[in-house]
């Protein structure tokens, strides 16, 4: 007799400026999931906040996969929240996919809704997925554990009516200057800033997204990334490399120019890479981290080596994001990935339901 399906309830779209990135991964793993171990609910979360159940998306979805819109639409019938997280029969098992990116979603509150609902879902808890959004909060972190990261200075907005506060950034972390705002995703904010001129503009930019603003000295080292999966024993996967086609990996390089190479594994010697691996479940159990999550490191090879930049807690999940490419250049498939990461979130669930039951 065959095992009963679970019921995987992909959440996308969200009220961040990161909304349209998420309709993106959305899409393909709706595309991707192994539709004999799972039944898939898409919902969508509008920019204003409406929960939806995306019927134009499950019509397209049982019409076949590439009956899907390359950006799922955050259109449907309305619900509420908890009905989304709802049973529809006794002993049905639900996962919730919250393909979310940015605040509101990727920064422990979804994640704090879930965990309320008593629902497992795939990827870090609320402390981690919140230490991770706050950049600045997650670098306080690492300093604590170790963890070797670029030089750095981090102030709320109050601090910015100090008019001598750019000449104390350039006189600590010296030009240019990369900065951005402590809680977003995808590049979004980011500027690099040349002379005292750009860095007051680049502050201005940055508190435009949140109230926090990191300030981080210019490394001139290659771009890696390394995927870390798993819950208690999590293990890493080869490393990629990221070449920019701009003078950063900016919004628009990620997402739209396509001018960045990609290079899935990166050219590093046997010894680098082993150590990035090592590097990367560090900073990752550094941050408790559980399910998944990117860790971006910058390569000195000629002065400090390896620098953990930041950990990205739902990385972009598209086939061709960093993500899932350095999993598949590890042996792990995309579809195989989805269905791991949805057994990781009911271990995990499991094993925390026993400690209140």
């Amino acid at each position: 007799m065959a095992e009963p399906k679970i019921r995987l309830v992909v959440l996308f779209g969200g009220q961040s400026a990161e909304h349209e990135v998420s309709r993106i991964s959305a899409r393909h793993v709706l595309a991707a999931v192994d539709t004999r171990r799972f039944d898939v609910d898409p919902v969508a979360i509008t920019k204003d906040g409406r929960w939806l159940l995306a019927d134009e998306t499950k019509r397209a979805l049982a019409a076949g996969a590439d009956s899907l819109p390359d950006a799922l639409p955050t259109t449907g019938t309305s619900m509420e929240p908890l009905q989304a997280l709802s049973p529809r029969d006794a002993g049905e098992q639900i996962v919730v996919f919250p393909l979310l990116h940015g605040p509101l979603g990727e920064d422990g509150t979804v994640q704090g809704l879930l965990e309320l609902a008593g629902v497992p879902y795939v990827g870090c808890g609320v402390l981690s997925s919140a230490l991770a959004m706050d950049k600045a909060m997650a670098k306080a972190v690492f300093a604590g554990a170790g963890i070797p990261q670029a030089a750095y200075m981090s102030f709320h907005a109050d601090e910015f009516a100090d008019t001598q506060l750019p000449e104390r950034l350039v006189t600590a972390l010296g030009l240019p200057i990369f900065v951005k705002p402590a809680n977003m995703g995808s590049s979004i904010g980011v500027s690099k800033a040349h002379d005292v001129h750009e860095l007051h503009a680049a502050i201005v930019t940055a508190l435009t997204y949140d109230e926090w603003v990191v300030c981080e000295e210019t490394i001139d080292g290659r771009e890696i990334e390394c995927a870390v999966l798993g819950n208690r024993s999590p293990r890493a996967s080869v490393p990629g490399e990221i070449e920019p086609g701009a003078e950063f990996y900016d919004y628009d390089d990620k997402y739209f120019a396509g001018a960045a190479k990609m290079m899935v594994p990166a050219a590093v010697p046997a010894d680098v890479a082993a150590d990035i691996e090592v590097l990367a479940v560090q900073a990752y159990q550094a941050l408790r981290c559980e399910g998944l999550a990117r860790v971006d490191f910058f390569y000195e090879s000629t002065g400090r080596g390896l620098l953990v930049n930041e950990i990205n807690t739902m990385p972009g999940f598209t086939p061709v994001s960093m993500y899932p490419k350095m999993w598949e250049a590890s042996g792990l498939s995309y579809r195989d990935l989805i269905t791991e990461l949805a057994e990781l979130a009911i271990e995990r669930s499991q094993r925390r339901r026993r400690r209140v039951d």
